[in-house]
């Protein structure tokens, strides 16, 4: 296998992993403010204190999984900016569809 397509290969692999991860951060957010709006109308409608108290665990269980993922985003992104970055220098990718959708993908995950 040529360094070129494991370039490519690399790209699309890592590409995959920041799409996934993007994702996956925005549906533990997404996750994480429904459950703030729930805890809110268990204060308001008086629930039971356990009940409280368990949607204030998951909150924070919402919490750490968005650190882990958009830690692990962020980890991802830089790699696959590094990748790219290299695959221009070194094997004059400007063009290749591979790298446009990796840069894409970059942009619209850190956007």
């Amino acid at each position: 296998m040529s360094d070129l397509a494991a370039v490519k290969r690399q790209l699309k692999i890592k590409y995959g992993v920041v799409q996934r991860l993007s994702k996956e951060t925005g549906l533990y957010r997404k996750e994480a403010e429904g459950l703030e709006t729930k805890r809110a109308k268990l204060v308001l409608d008086g629930a039971e204190e356990w009940d409280i108290k368990n949607a204030g665990k998951m909150i924070e269980e919402s919490g750490k999984m968005v650190l882990d993922t958009t830690s692990r985003l962020k980890k991802a992104s830089d790699e696959l900016e590094a990748l790219i970055t290299s695959a221009k220098k070194d094997f004059n990718l400007g063009q290749d569809e591979d790298l446009l959708k990796a840069e894409e993908i970059l942009q619209s995950a850190k956007a």
